[in-house]
């Protein structure tokens, strides 16, 4: 294997940590081959899943404790004051609650954990929906293990695609 193969193979294994949806027909335009492309989406995805998943555990605590000490300094140095902004009392818009809402309201507490699982490979990137899973899913018991499965099934799908279309690529 050449310096030109593991280049690409690192450059693909890298988007995959972040955008793996688009990496898989990425790999094969640039000509890696359906094994070197299977094995660096695959575990860029779930590296990149887990990097992003135990850093934004990190920084929603890191919020959580210091975000008073962080708008004080930005008021004192930057002469921004981001609480007055944040409390100023606006006119809120009144909600018309119509079908459409009614409809969105059902699809997000109905498919609200699952709608992540199953879109953030496909549609979310990686970074997005690990962080919403941390948010919003940390206390659920295998959310982790849900999400790894997703990815690994999304990596059979293009591959299956690969393999019944092989001109398509």
């Amino acid at each position: 294997m050449n310096v030109a193969a593991i280049l690409k193979i690192l450059h693909v294994y890298l988007l995959a940590t972040v955008k793996y949806f688009l990496t898989f027909p990425y790999a094969m335009l640039i000509g890696l081959d359906f094994l070197e492309t299977l094995i660096a989406v695959t575990i860029g995805g779930l590296t990149g899943f887990y990097f992003f998943y135990y850093t934004s555990g990190y920084l929603i605590r890191f919020y959580h404790q210091h975000h008073e000490t962080v708008l004080h300094a930005l008021k004192n140095y930057v002469k921004i004051d981001l609480l007055h902004l944040i409390e100023k009392k606006v006119e809120k818009p009144t909600i018309k609650i119509n079908r459409r809402m009614r409809t969105i309201v059902k699809l997000r507490s109905k498919y609200g954990f699952w709608g992540i699982i199953i879109m953030t490979p496909a549609l979310l990137s990686l970074p997005i929906g690990a962080f919403l899973l941390k948010k919003y899913y940390s206390r659920q018991k295998y959310a982790v293990t849900y999400m790894m499965l997703s990815i690994l099934g999304w990596a059979l799908i293009f591959s299956s695609i690969v393999i019944i279309f092989p001109k398509a690529i």
